[in-house]
């Protein structure tokens, strides 16, 4: 066995015998199931340990700017401002539609669907 793994089986041992783990929120209930049927079976380890550490996978972590940056274009009443923060949050959107391995789809981008036709039209 793994000198690490024996050190924290120990530590975990002598917790036990400290009463540490007695009366815990939850203690005799079952853990609550995480829905993760979306993620393919073989990242499924990987997304809980990366939950577990609190990090987000790329694609969350990019969904939560472009929810934030929505917010900003909304509120933000300076034009200029607002123009700066709609580039961005076009190239945001146009990132995680390449994040997702499939063709962009271009009524997620009204501002450029007008262009693209013209040039393929034109």
């Amino acid at each position: 066995m793994d000198v690490m793994a024996l050190v924290a089986e120990r530590k975990i041992r002598e917790a036990m015998d400290r009463g540490e783990f007695d009366n815990l929120a939850g203690a005799g209930k079952p853990l609550p199931e995480e829905d993760l049927s979306g993620v393919p079976e073989e990242l499924r380890m990987a997304y809980r340990v990366l939950k577990n550490a609190g990090c987000l996978p790329p694609e969350v972590e990019l969904r939560k700017e472009i929810v934030n940056l929505r917010d900003l274009v909304r509120s933000t009443e300076d034009d200029e401002g607002r123009r700066k923060r709609l580039k961005e949050l076009q190239f945001r959107l146009l990132k995680l539609e390449m994040m997702r391995n499939r063709p962009v789809n271009l009524d997620a981008f009204p501002e450029y669907e007008e262009k693209v036709v013209e040039r393929l039209t034109g």
